[in-house]
């Protein structure tokens, strides 16, 4: 098929880069979710054309979202390539740990999947002194729904039904609702064993968001980062529920297209009740992507998404993972290293990476806003 081929182009070009340089991507299994990102003691690239060191120096710690870890890796690559003697080191945990890190103040920056609650907005204000914590959309995606059935290689879905599978209301793979939009596919009597990650993650928020918008009858939970709902089976980070899925017959979970792409996870194609059932790709979620405004007031870009879209091609169950810093009163120490690495990462090459790997770039409309606050950082 041709997008089991084009997934597995982009493994290879993924695989690639992890030997050619310092960094191996963690969603090919090894993952423990905890490890930090850094290129140190290994083999420098070819540095980014337009990487600006000027101002960086030293360590830059930062932490949070799994969802990113994929593109922070290629991104800390290049960037440490074309600044010698800079580290970031950027601790792939969850968004809910990378928050609280960030209002601890031990990071100079945070990863998070979800824009910050008003009240780690007031948290913040301790650390910030003169300011406030504030999100930059940085990384956009789709949240793939991956699957492993022997015997099915592709599988259509729709958010009632999805929310039944993971609600566990839906316990076999022969349900009469999964057999009616696939009525092409040989679907086993095996049970459904669905994956839900282990730790407060905007991953999971994003999919509450996603399934309380598009199937409020069937979804009746907040969108938290928390897990809400009963039985199922969690695992650990983004690279954990996808490795559990590869390796689970019958089993079914939700992570960042990039985790489906390199280890070559078969993905739910999603009936939103347009013209034809929508596929996870970058293409997809960028359309749906584009659709968004922002919600934020003052320097704040957090957006508002449309997760019931039905618009042909746009693929609705999105994220955007946010990199939270604070617009004044951030430490003199790291300031310069965060806003060197935030224009590099906001920069048109900084965003065609993302394509590369499995991830949609932040429209341009709103970028041009990112790179603009991003400069004005104090």
């Amino acid at each position: 098929m041709k997008l089991q081929r084009k997934n597995r182009l982009r493994a290879t070009a993924l695989g690639a880069l992890a030997v050619s340089g310092a960094l191996v991507l963690t969603a090919c299994g090894s993952d423990d979710n905890s490890g930090e990102t850094s290129a140190t003691g290994g083999a420098k690239t070819k540095a980014a054309s337009n990487v600006k060191c000027d101002g960086a120096k030293g360590q830059l710690r930062a932490s949070g979202s799994s969802a990113q870890k994929n593109a922070m890796d290629l991104w800390v690559k290049e960037y440490m390539a074309a600044c010698s003697g800079v580290e970031i080191n950027y601790n792939s945990s969850s968004s809910g740990e990378g928050i609280v890190a960030f209002n601890q103040g031990t990071v100079g920056f945070a990863g998070s999947d979800s824009a910050l609650k008003p009240e780690e907005v007031a948290e913040s204000k301790k650390i910030c002194k003169s300011g406030q914590g504030i999100n930059l959309p940085m990384v956009g995606g789709p949240i793939a729904v991956g699957f492993h059935l022997e015997g099915v290689d592709s599988l259509t879905l729709d958010a009632p039904t999805l929310a039944k599978i993971f609600d566990t209301k839906i316990k076999k793979w022969n349900d009469e609702a999964i057999a009616k939009l696939n009525p092409d596919a040989k679907l086993p009597d095996k049970a459904i064993q669905p994956f839900h990650r282990s730790e407060d993650s905007g991953t999971t928020q994003n999919l509450g968001k996603y399934l309380g918008a598009a199937a409020p009858k069937d979804w009746k939970y907040e969108a938290e980062k928390k897990w809400p709902a009963p039985g199922g089976q969690a695992a650990s980070g983004s690279s954990g529920v996808a490795s559990t899925v590869k390796q689970v017959d019958g089993s079914i979970g939700y992570f960042e297209l990039s985790y489906a792409t390199s280890q070559q996870i078969s993905t739910v194609d999603i009936d939103t009740g347009g013209s034809a059932p929508v596929k996870a790709s970058s293409e997809n979620a960028s359309k749906a992507i584009a659709a968004a405004k922002v919600k934020g007031t003052g320097k704040d870009l957090a957006l508002d998404l449309d997760y019931t879209t039905k618009a042909d091609g746009a693929y609705p169950l999105v994220l955007v993972t946010y990199e939270v810093v604070c617009d004044t009163g951030n430490k003199a120490d790291t300031l310069g290293t965060v806003k060197s690495f935030l224009t590099y990462t906001a920069s048109a090459d900084g965003q065609k990476l993302l394509t590369e790997a499995g991830y949609a770039p932040i429209p341009e409309e709103i970028n041009a806003k990112v790179r603009e606050t991003v400069a004005g950082l104090s």
